[in-house]
């Protein structure tokens, strides 16, 4: 049995509950600059360049998750250069300053941090190339270090991006980041069993995990969340997914999972189980 998930596995979209649909819609759209790919019935699917990137399902039923809970820390969205990650930021600056929460260079990465209308945080961030990554005794350097938005829309944005010339290029889910109960149980789940390499530990705060050396592909944290249990039905996150690149590889992340225990649920196309927490996880062959 294969202990590790497939070097091109890559994150699919991050499907989130919401209670107010058309205005989830019209943030996605308007201040992250993703495009609506479909909208049939109670779910809507944004992205960029026909990628899926982020689902938003109307739930009007479910209430806001207690603080505390685990659950979606961030979902990060990467762009492929820093010319159409520095419109995203013009866009967010000009319709949404308020949701603006922050902005790191991370030595892998450039980020920025704001909150959507419901409070499900999101990073739009660029990655510099993988040759000027360090990595040290198997972990890869990150570090938080100042990165002022001014001076980056200043350096990349250009008067084409600004009047929407990047609009349509491509982009996709980089990361996605969960606040979980303790660092231990995401541990065994999700590199033992799902098979994830860690890429950079925390001690009990954060564990970062990938495949194929990205530097990361998933994190949980505690910052907000130490000792939390499963999740109840909320709004929220709804399901995060994972994008195999050939069947072989997901016949055996389904045995693997299977081997300790969990309830995969196998249509055949498709692999649906869930974390200690309760968080739904999908994992499918990429598109």
């Amino acid at each position: 049995m294969n202990e590790k998930l497939a070097a091109a596995t890559t994150m699919g979209a991050v499907t989130l509950f919401v209670a107010d649909l058309d205005a989830m819609t019209a943030f996605y759209r308007d201040v992250v600059t993703l495009e609506v790919l479909s909208a049939e019935g109670n779910a809507v699917v944004l992205g960029r360049a026909g990628i899926p990137i982020v689902i938003l399902q109307h739930e009007p039923g479910l209430k806001t998750a207690a603080a505390g809970s685990a659950g979606l820390f961030h979902t990060a969205i990467l762009f492929e250069s820093q010319t159409a990650l520095a419109a995203a930021l013009l866009s967010v600056a000009q319709r949404a300053p308020q949701y603006f929460t922050g902005s790191a260079d991370h030595l892998v990465s450039q980020a920025f941090y704001l909150n959507d209308p419901e409070g499900n945080g999101i990073e739009l961030y660029w990655d510099r190339d993988r040759s000027e990554w360090s990595w040290t005794h198997g972990q890869v350097e990150m570090a938080t270090l100042y990165l002022d938005p001014n001076t980056f829309l200043q350096e990349h944005l250009t008067e084409e991006a600004a009047a929407g010339s990047t609009a349509k290029d491509a982009a996709q889910i980089g990361h996605v980041h969960l606040s979980v109960g303790d660092v231990k149980t995401a541990r065994e789940f999700y590199v033992r069993q799902l098979g994830f390499e860690a890429t950079l530990s925390m001690a009990d705060q954060a564990l970062f995990v990938s495949a194929g050396g990205y530097h990361h592909h998933m994190a949980m944290n505690i910052w907000n969340s130490r000792g939390a249990g499963p999740r109840m039905p909320a709004l929220g996150l709804g399901r995060v997914d994972l994008a195999l690149p050939n069947a072989d590889a997901l016949g055996e992340l389904g045995e693997r999972l299977a081997h300790f225990g969990n309830q995969v649920a196998d249509d055949g196309k498709t692999l649906t189980f869930t974390d200690p927490w309760n968080n739904t996880l999908t994992a499918e062959l990429a598109r």
